[in-house]
C-alpha cells in the first residue's frame, strides 16, 4: 500500500474541512458543483482501467466461492441494507437514501488492498472485478428505483440518466482507452506502468470533489452534524454481520483461509466514488445524500483496515486450513 492510499481517510478528512471553508467563499460556492461530476467520472474512468473484461471466465475456477460472493453482494446485502435503514434512519429518508446506494455498490477495486494484507486469495478477488462492474451497471437503476424509490419518489429517466454518466460513459471509456494503450505500446506496459501511477491519481481526484461536494453543499450539511452518529450504528451493523455472514458461509462452503478472506472484503467493501457520482446527477436538491456517501468511507477505510488484522488472527488461530491463495474449487 502507497503512502497516499494509506493516507485516504485523512485526505478525505481534510477535504471536508476545506470545502466546507470555500463554502464561505461566495464565488466558489456557486461554481463547486459544476466540478462534482467531470471529477468523479475521471476518476471512475481510472479505476475502470483496473477491470479487464477478459477477466470474466476466471471467476469460474472459483465457483462456490465466487457464487457466494455475488449472492451475498447482489441479493442478501441490498435487502439487508433496507432493513437497516428501515430500522435506524427511516426518519432521514435522504440519508437512507445515500445508506442505500453505498451499500449496494460492492467495491471494484480497493478491496484487492485489503485482500492481500490479510493474505487472501488475490487471484479470486481478482476474477471477481469484472463480474462486480457488469452486475453494478445491470441492477444499480433497479436498486435505486425499487428500494430507494420506497423511501421517496423517483424520476425512472433521472435514474437511468445519472447510471450512464456515471458509470456507462466511464467504463467505455476506459475500455476503449485500454484497448489503444495495450495496442500502441504493451501489455505489460500498461499494466506496470500506467496503472500504479493512475491509483493516487484517482484518490487526489476523489479528494477534489469531495470537496467540491462541501464547498457546493457545505452550509446546508454543517448543520446537521449528528448524521454521523446515526449512520455509525447501521454502518457498523452491516460490516460486523457481513464479516459473521461469510465465516458461517466459508464453514459451510469448506473453505480454506485464503478464500475466505476473500469471501470476507468481496462482500464488506463498498464503492462509495460510483454512489457518489449517481448521486450528484439522481439527487441535485438531497445534500443529506451526498454526505451520507462522503460519511461512509471515513467509517469503511479504517474498519477495513481493523478487519485484516482480525482475519489475520483468525488465520494464525487455525480455524481454517492454509490456502495457497490460488487454488481454484473446480
Amino acid at each position: 500500500m502507497t503512502l497516499i492510499e494509506k493516507a485516504q481517510p485523512f485526505l478525505i478528512l481534510a477535504a471536508v474541512w476545506v470545502g466546507i471553508a470555500l463554502g464561505y467563499v461566495p464565488e466558489v460556492a456557486q461554481s463547486a458543483g459544476s466540478l462534482i461530476l467531470p471529477l468523479l467520472m475521471l476518476m471512475l474512468t481510472g479505476a475502470f482501467l483496473h477491470v479487464p473484461l477478459r477477466g470474466f471466465v476466471n471467476a469460474f475456477r472459483f465457483r462456490r466461492v465466487a457464487v457466494a460472493s455475488l449472492v451475498i453482494n447482489f441479493v442478501w446485502t441490498p435487502l439487508f441494507a433496507y432493513l437497516l435503514g428501515w430500522l435506524f434512519l427511516r426518519d432521514q429518508p435522504a440519508v437512507w437514501v445515500g445508506f442505500l446506494m453505498l451499500m449496494v455498490t460492492p467495491c471494484t477495486d480497493w478491496y484487492l488492498v485489503f485482500t492481500g494484507l490479510s493474505k487472501g486469495n488475490l487471484p479470486l478477488s481478482t476474477a471477481l472485478l469484472p463480474l462486480n462492474l457488469v452486475l453494478q451497471l445491470l441492477l444499480l437503476p433497479v436498486y435505486l428505483f425499487v428500494l430507494a424509490g420506497a423511501v421517496f419518489p423517483l424520476d425512472l429517466g433521472v435514474v437511468l440518466e445519472s447510471v450512464v454518466l456515471a458509470l456507462l460513459l466511464p467504463f467505455f471509456a476506459a475500455n476503449v482507452l485500454r484497448y489503444f494503450l495495450v495496442r500502441y505500446r504493451s501489455e505489460l506496459w500498461f499494466e506496470q506502468r500506467l496503472l500504479p501511477s493512475v491509483q493516487p491519481a484517482q484518490i487526489i481526484l476523489l479528494v477534489l470533489a469531495i470537496a467540491a461536494v462541501f464547498a457546493s453543499e457545505g452550509q446546508a450539511i454543517v448543520q446537521r452534524p449528528q448524521i454521523l452518529l446515526q449512520l455509525l450504528l447501521p454502518v457498523s451493523l452491516f460490516f460486523s454481520s457481513n464479516l459473521a455472514l461469510a465465516f458461517v458461509v466459508s464453514k459451510w462452503l469448506s473453505s480454506n483461509y485464503a478464500d475466505y478472506a476473500s469471501l470476507s472484503f468481496t462482500t464488506l467493501a463498498r464503492n462509495s466514488p460510483i454512489a457518489l457520482s449517481i448521486a450528484v446527477v439522481a439527487f441535485p436538491n438531497e445534500p443529506l445524500v451526498t454526505l451520507a456517501l462522503v460519511i461512509g468511507p471515513l467509517i469503511e477505510l479504517p474498519v477495513l483496515a481493523l478487519i485484516s488484522q482480525v482475519l489475520l488472527w483468525v488465520r494464525r488461530s487455525g480455524l481454517f486450513p492454509e490456502g495457497t491463495g490460488s487454488i481454484s474449487d473446480g
